[in-house]
């Protein structure tokens, strides 16, 4: 366990499945695809994909062997069913599949918010099939399964998030799964992960892409002079807005509480700056430099 942050550092014997289901083959979903094909991880690999143009697109790799057009024929015999959806479709589409998880069945996601799916997902599936969240800290400001890679969430972050109520067994066969794609596992419990990651996640999100909304105000030649350093700062400013408009509803309380709390560092900073306090404002970069060195 990390000290003082209520999340545990996760080991588990590794598990192979004799059928993975992936709905939703996006960046994550075809990467996801992708590893378990080269890893071994699965006998069958079955893909659903909402778009008819995709799933023609699916059926010329080599890297899934079945495509569906309904998600809940992709689920039928899956022994483990990852949802790669946006946070927002993910409770709906449990709901949509239940009546043909299998029992016994396993299934998890890759949602950047935790609470709310991984209840609600325990309820709707009952106690013969087991919901374990999921949450792989990969990815990229591009989408879409053309930029996938297999080595994706290799010595990447990644939580898992079982309840006090989760059959402990389903939950090891999620940490081993993820540990045989070479992420680095820890377990948390959902609203914990919620805390964390909008932190670490979202509020730096927020930061870029409110930046990014109060620059475009400005003189429009500005633009042009910017270097490195923005670009680094909002490059994940990119994101799509309409997924980042879903973690902002579902955790919303979490942002806000991580908000109002950088608005006192803030306005501390400001404050010492208004003063001519240029002592107190080199602490504040001595303590950000010395936090960004840690990476």
């Amino acid at each position: 366990m990390l000290p003082n942050s209520g999340v545990h550092l996760s080991t588990a014997r590794p598990t192979v499945f004799e059928t993975i289901s992936i709905l939703a083959p996006g960046l994550l979903g075809a990467s996801l695809a992708k590893a378990v094909r080269e890893r071994s991880l699965a006998s069958t690999v079955a893909v659903w994909a909402r778009r008819p143009e995709v799933r023609v697109k699916l059926k010329g790799v080599d890297w899934c062997d079945a495509v569906f057009d309904q998600p809940e024929d992709a689920c039928e015999g899956a022994d483990l069913i990852v949802i790669c959806t946006p946070v927002g479709k993910i409770p709906d589409l449990v709901r949509r599949i239940r009546d043909r998880v299998p029992v016994g069945a396993i299934v998890t996601d890759v949602g950047s918010v935790k609470s709310l799916i991984c209840r609600q997902g325990h309820h709707d599936l009952g106690k013969t099939r087991h919901f374990v969240g999921s949450h792989p800290m990969a990815g990229s400001e591009k989408s879409g399964m053309d930029h996938a890679r297999s080595d994706l969430f290799a010595r990447r972050p990644c939580f898992v998030t079982p309840l006090d109520e989760t059959d402990p067994a389903a939950a090891e066969k999620v940490v081993a799964f993820w540990h045989e794609l070479d992420a680095d596992v820890m377990t948390v419990d959902p609203e914990k992960h919620d805390e964390i990651v909008a932190h670490i996640s979202h509020l730096p999100h927020m930061l870029a892409s409110t930046l990014c909304s109060f620059l475009g105000q400005q003189d429009s030649s500005w633009i042009k002079f910017a270097g490195a350093g923005l670009r680094d700062t909002t490059r994940v400013a990119s994101g799509n807005p309409e997924m980042w408009r879903e973690i902002l509803q579902q955790n919303r309380n979490e942002i806000l509480r991580a908000l109002r709390a950088y608005q006192d560092e803030l306005h501390a900073f400001q404050t010492a700056l208004a003063n001519e306090d240029y002592y107190l404002a080199r602490h504040f970069l001595d303590r950000g430099k010395a936090y960004r060195d840690r990476f």
